[in-house]
């Protein structure tokens, strides 16, 4: 009698299905945990992201493996990934690389639920590792620098001529501490006396884009 109902239990339960979810689920948790929480959020600690890409990766998951069963998986999960691709936020200016990571949780989400475990179980483990370690590899410096620019109002009008272009770059690379290697005008006020500039000097991380999201939580 026991056994009878434990078998009418699991059938109603899904059985096997409830075990492939299970399995499908701890694979996509393991890899999204790595990605956001240990990848990501350990060098850019932004805690708004990783409620987005955590969330996001969840549900895409939950819907696909939910319809999993259905003809239409391949255009299915097409679809998704093209609704979520040209997702925008309305409220804030994603930065690139978090769109990156963004793209990654959903598809994390499609492949993991999605793919056929008979036939591709290690494969999958394999595209998970894969991803994982092309973004440990690439979000890292990778000897790489990145040019930032400052934008300058400048007082010395007189130096703003070509020929004077070397004692300028001195000048401003004395007052601001910064390696600044090139500059580009954009707007020369004579009446003032003043030139605002953008000056450019290399660095290893984005500050600019990092300027433009303190000015914008400001």
């Amino acid at each position: 009698m026991d056994q009878e109902i434990v078998n009418t239990v699991t059938n109603y339960f899904g059985g096997n299905a409830l075990m492939e979810f299970g399995f499908r689920y701890a694979l996509n948790f393991i890899a999204i945990f790595l990605l956001i929480r240990v990848f990501y959020y350990s060098k850019h600690k932004n805690k708004d992201f990783v409620f987005t890409f955590f969330l996001f990766n969840t549900v895409l998951f939950l819907i696909c493996f939910l319809l999993s069963s259905t003809n239409i998986k391949l255009g299915f999960a097409f679809g998704l990934f093209a609704i979520f691709s040209i997702f925008r936020y309305r409220t804030v200016t994603v930065p690139v690389r978090e769109m990156g990571y963004f793209f990654l949780s959903v598809t994390f989400g499609i492949i993991n639920s999605l793919a056929n475990l008979n036939e591709s179980l290690f494969l999958l483990i394999v595209c998970n590792a894969i991803l994982l370690i092309m973004t440990f590899v690439l979000d890292g410096n990778l000897g790489l620098d990145h040019e930032n620019f400052e934008e300058i109002i400048y007082d010395k009008i007189d130096l703003i001529q070509p020929e004077n272009r070397v004692e300028m770059l001195t000048d401003l690379r004395q007052r601001t501490g910064l390696n600044i290697h090139r500059i580009v005008f954009v707007k020369i006020d004579f009446l003032k006396n003043m030139a605002i500039i953008k000056a450019y000097y290399y660095s290893k991380e984005n500050e600019t884009d990092a300027q433009k999201d303190r000015d914008n939580d400001d």
